[in-house]
């Protein structure tokens, strides 16, 4: 009988395609593949290699370069309460990225969910080489590679006159056997329908000691438009960055044993273990929870009431504070 129903069922099913489509397009919509998507960001595309590159993001720093073209960019807090880039690229490269900046002890833990990824930054301090040694990530770093890769921007001052040239770097990375970048196999974000318990925003604030972010819901363009130190955030190309989603993610930020040459001690954000976030796409914000149990788990992100809150597919942006953010309509 159940053989019989469903037979009924996708006779049904046909006629009613014949009937709205015609007979000449119905075998071309049946047999319609599949549109591959990148895992980063939910859109039709590739998936290449996973780069993740840290960036400069002091007013000095500013305009950044390339980051319009990050797929998931996080903001972290580092020394003396200023904040610094994590850009992920997994869609495509920019020519240039830029001003390039050292890794932190928060990086290799946020990372370790993406598997393998190449890590692009100025340098580490002595007492950290080890850590990243045994992390599971490839070492990119400017002390490995060339001034023909990193070179230095002369209408920059330092320390924020470091550029990276990311095809180059790849193509030297890949020419070495031993180096080994994963590309993303599965998808990093839900993606989908907005999910349930949507309050109108208009504006969110997220600040640090020492930085402050804002995002705007522009209704026309439909985007989530990104404000730094309030003032718009223009990348190099003149793009005001923004973001089709944006989580401002709670997490505990204490400090670490390790420091920087000024004597400040480096802030240590944990993303590991469970806390509050809130969402915001399309012109609505979200109250939802994260969870991520290992280093190796890919965050998990829900509603209040347990369900899947799912990304909209584009640019995110994922700000790591301990601070609730000021949200208004």
């Amino acid at each position: 009988m159940k053989i019989a129903r469903r037979l009924i069922l996708l006779a049904s099913v046909a006629v009613i395609a014949f009937s709205v489509i015609g007979p000449n397009n119905l075998p071309q919509i049946l047999d319609e593949p599949e549109v591959p998507k990148n895992y980063f960001n939910g859109l039709p595309g590739v998936n290449n290699q996973i780069l993740v590159v840290k960036i400069d993001d002091t007013n000095a720093a500013h305009p950044q370069i390339g980051v319009e073209d990050a797929d998931v960019v996080y903001v972290e807090q580092v020394e003396a309460g200023l904040t610094r880039l994590a850009a992920v690229y997994t869609s495509k490269l920019p020519p240039l990225i830029g001003p390039i900046r050292s890794a932190r002890i928060s990086d290799l833990e946020l990372l370790a969910q993406f598997g393998r990824v190449g890590f692009a930054y100025s340098g580490a301090q002595s007492k950290m080489r080890p850590v990243i040694e045994a992390a599971n990530l490839e070492n990119l770093s400017a002390e490995r590679n060339p001034p023909s890769i990193y070179g230095k921007d002369p209408n920059r001052p330092g320390p924020v006159d470091m550029i990276l040239k990311p095809d180059l770097l790849l193509e030297r990375a890949n020419s070495n056997p031993k180096i080994q970048i994963d590309s993303p196999t599965v998808s990093v974000f839900p993606f989908g329908k907005a999910p349930k318990g949507e309050t109108n925003t208009a504006t969110a604030k997220v600040k640090w000691p020492s930085a402050k972010y804002e995002l705007r819901w522009d209704a026309i363009a439909e985007k989530w438009l990104i404000y730094f130190n309030e003032k718009p955030n223009l990348a190099a190309s003149g793009e005001h960055l923004f973001a089709d989603t944006a989580i401002i993610q709670i997490v505990s930020i204490t400090p670490s044993i390790y420091g920087d040459k000024f004597g400040e001690i480096t802030p240590f954000s944990e993303t590991v273990g469970t806390g509050k976030a809130v969402m915001l796409r399309d012109g609505f914000s979200y109250q939802i929870n994260w969870q991520r149990d290992t280093e190796t788990e890919l965050t998990k992100w829900k509603t209040i009431d347990g369900e899947t809150a799912n990304f909209k597919p584009g640019r995110t942006w994922i700000f790591l504070t301990d601070q609730a953010p000021v949200l208004a309509p």
